[in-house]
């Protein structure tokens, strides 16, 4: 039976921390088979798009969120977008980026980011979008977010993300485990070291995602001891929301001067979507209507 990928949520001790723990194999099979990545891109896209889940589970109803990861490495950048909804979406700038396996044997995900900076931009709905900025620490993601979240949201947390590539290139296992410190835990050092006692003898997070036991399961065997209370769980997915119309009002804002330019060439324009790698087709005479709605026909 295929494993359903989802996000729980749940709250550790008298309410003292805050874990959302979820499975995105099936989301990171996607990815990888949209944009056809190697296995150490599929890493470091698969453990964006966990992070995006996560991240997009914090958002209110209709807001959404753009993570950026600009580093100077040769995997040339990440985007992934996410929304309240358990949608997720993104790439990578050079999808083909080969690496031997570093020092310890893993992937080298830290070595294709490369050094540089995670953005997160969040778009409320309001005039201007929340834009927070960190340096990365090691481009492996997982420290990444967590300075982000100490730095940009005042949060103390722990994040483990992982994704396993098998032999073949397609994942095996993703997912990931994130703990966020409650104020009212700060002065509580049995509990802090009780939590900290249990993440340092954790298994490797894509490890525990790439067998059959459930999130719930994952976190209760991860946790146990401490009291685990469940809130909620949502179904996450790999998801991209493009359209020829969304396209089409792309085209009418690059402006009638290069539109009447598009359209003079007497050739169709195909566009193609960097998240999902559709392509749209727009004809000369496409273009020529959307320059009569902009008012204007070719001369």
């Amino acid at each position: 039976m295929e494993k359903k990928d989802y996000l729980i949520r749940a709250m550790l001790g008298a309410n003292q921390a805050r874990v959302i723990a979820l499975r995105t194999t099936g989301v990171v099979q996607e990815a990888q088979k949209v944009h056809g990545t190697t296995p150490v891109a599929t890493a470091a896209l698969g453990r964006t798009l966990t992070m995006g889940l996560v991240l997009g589970a914090m958002l209110k109803a209709e807001e959404t969120l753009t993570i950026q990861i600009k580093g100077e490495g040769p995997l040339g950048g990440i985007v992934v977008v996410a929304n309240s909804r358990g949608q997720v979406k993104g790439y990578v700038g050079n999808p083909e980026v080969d690496l031997p396996l570093n020092a310890a044997g893993k992937l080298a995900v830290g070595e294709a980011v490369g050094p540089g900076y995670l953005h997160v931009i969040r778009d409320m709905g309001l005039k201007e979008p929340y834009h927070g900025t960190v340096p990365l620490q090691n481009g492996e993601i997982g420290e990444d977010f967590a300075y982000y979240f100490a730095v940009s949201e005042q949060t103390p947390s722990a994040v483990m993300v992982g994704v396993l590539v098998g032999v073949d290139g397609v994942p095996l296992g993703s997912g990931g485990i994130v703990v966020q410190l409650m104020p009212d835990a700060m002065d509580d050092d049995l509990f802090i070291s009780s939590l900290e006692e249990r993440l340092q003898g954790m298994t490797q997070v894509s490890s525990l995602f790439a067998g059959d036991r459930s999130p719930e399961e994952i976190v209760s065997d991860v946790f146990s001891g401490l009291e685990l209370r469940y809130l909620d769980r949502q179904e996450v997915q790999f998801h991209c929301d493009c359209s020829r119309e969304r396209f089409e009002r792309g085209l009418v804002a690059l402006g009638r001067e290069e539109l009447q330019e598009m359209a003079a060439k007497g050739e169709p324009v195909e566009v193609i979507c960097h998240f999902c790698n559709r392509q749209y087709a727009f004809s000369v005479d496409d273009l020529d209507k959307l320059l009569q709605e902009l008012g204007n026909t070719r001369a």
